[in-house]
């Protein structure tokens, strides 16, 4: 009897293991999965040259109403779940190259399309209107 017990005791152990050791890997691949801690250096460092330019954010504000108002409302505060606010604490920190290249690259995991299609200059425009909402 303490035999049995001893051996699916030793079950649920390996069990609980692996669980846990399989929850904390999950948990890190989606923390270091995110795209936003992919960007290259270079892309980092990276400055808007169309930034201090008024005709730009009216510009970019019309490309984001034809591109991302769909999916993060005219207001660009999202839906709370699938869809984020582009104003948040996030975006305020990321640097402009950070964005473009955000843009460029998509993540298409969480339902946000590339935009490598627009041209360079329009990403850096939608750009300049995310910076002028926050």
């Amino acid at each position: 009897m303490i035999k049995g017990l001893i051996k699916l005791t030793n079950a649920w152990v390996l069990a609980i293991s692996i669980l846990v050791t399989a929850s904390a890997g999950a948990l890190a691949g989606a923390v270091s999965g995110s795209l936003w801690n992919q960007v290259p250096p270079r892309n980092h460092v990276r400055t808007n040259p169309l930034a201090n330019r008024a005709d730009t954010v009216t510009a970019g504000a019309i490309l984001y109403r034809d591109h991302c108002l769909q999916c993060h409302q005219a207001d660009a505060r999202g839906d709370g779940k699938k869809r984020p606010s582009l104003r948040s604490e996030h975006i305020r920190t990321a640097s402009d190259g950070d964005i473009e290249w955000f843009l460029r690259q998509g993540d298409l995991r969480h339902g946000m399309p590339s935009w490598s299609g627009l041209p360079e200059a329009q990403r850096w425009q939608i750009v300049s209107y995310l910076r002028s909402l926050q």
